[in-house]
């Protein structure tokens, strides 16, 4: 494995020197350099410290593993790969996020997943296992945006959940106590059909971080959609 230290280094230089390498990096000493590994693919990145915003932006493949928390806009524009943070991110994380996989052990700040949208054969997928902020999923238009709420915070999301959305789901484990949806997005309990959907991704996300599946299982899943009676698609997509 490479290692490369981050210390006191310019952001453009410190992503020249990832660019000049293939197969395992470890980033150390690393303190709010941004935009790395943007648009890689081919590399698997480990970061010890706290990434500056837009860790993985245009994300080719890569798979992008943080010890620490990360700051804002994780994820932006990603197309494949996959994002491990081991901490807390900061506010859009995954914002129009087209494929790949990203996968938070903390909280999310304010508007995770917006825009998020499938792009032809990709599904991104978002696993948060704390809490988020306000307007989780704003115009979200494909893919899947899961919140565990393990925190053990109420309500698991903030304000606005949804707003604008016009395809994807959101998944919520546990309770909608305090959750005020708009009414064009519909709330259902989780069917069988689609615990199994996401099966994967939570034993994905209990592997990562050591977490009891089972422990996670133990509590009922809510599923949100846009609302097919009152949908925010015709403000959005033309005919």
């Amino acid at each position: 494995m490479t290692t490369i230290s981050a210390l006191g280094k310019h952001f453009q230089v410190l992503n020249e020197q990832i660019r000049q390498h293939r197969g395992e990096i470890r980033i150390t000493d690393c303190l709010g350099q941004r935009f790395i590994a943007s648009g890689l693919k081919d590399i698997t990145l480990h970061i010890d410290g706290i990434p500056g915003n837009a860790l993985g932006a245009y994300l080719n493949g890569a798979t992008i593993i943080v010890n620490d928390n990360a700051e804002n806009a994780v994820g932006d524009t990603m197309n494949e790969g996959k994002i491990i943070i081991h901490g807390n991110v900061g506010d859009a994380i995954g914002y129009a996020m087209r494929g790949g996989e990203i996968y938070v052990k903390g909280n999310a700040g304010y508007r995770a997943g917006i825009h998020m949208k499938a792009y032809q054969d990709k599904l991104p997928v978002m696993v948060i296992g704390g809490s988020c902020g306000s307007f989780l999923g704003e115009y979200q238009a494909g893919g899947i945006i899961i919140v565990l709420g393990l925190d053990g915070k109420q309500p698991v999301v903030g304000d606005f959940c949804g707003t604008g959305m016009h395809g994807g789901k959101i998944f919520i484990r546990g309770s909608m106590k305090g959750i005020n949806l708009p009414k064009k997005v519909s709330v259902e309990k989780a069917s069988q059909q689609d615990m199994d959907e996401i099966r994967k991704y939570l034993q994905e996300y209990a592997q990562l971080f050591d977490v009891s599946l089972d422990d996670i299982l133990k509590e009922d899943f809510h599923v949100l959609m846009p609302n097919t009676k009152n949908p925010y698609k015709q403000l959005y997509v033309q005919n």
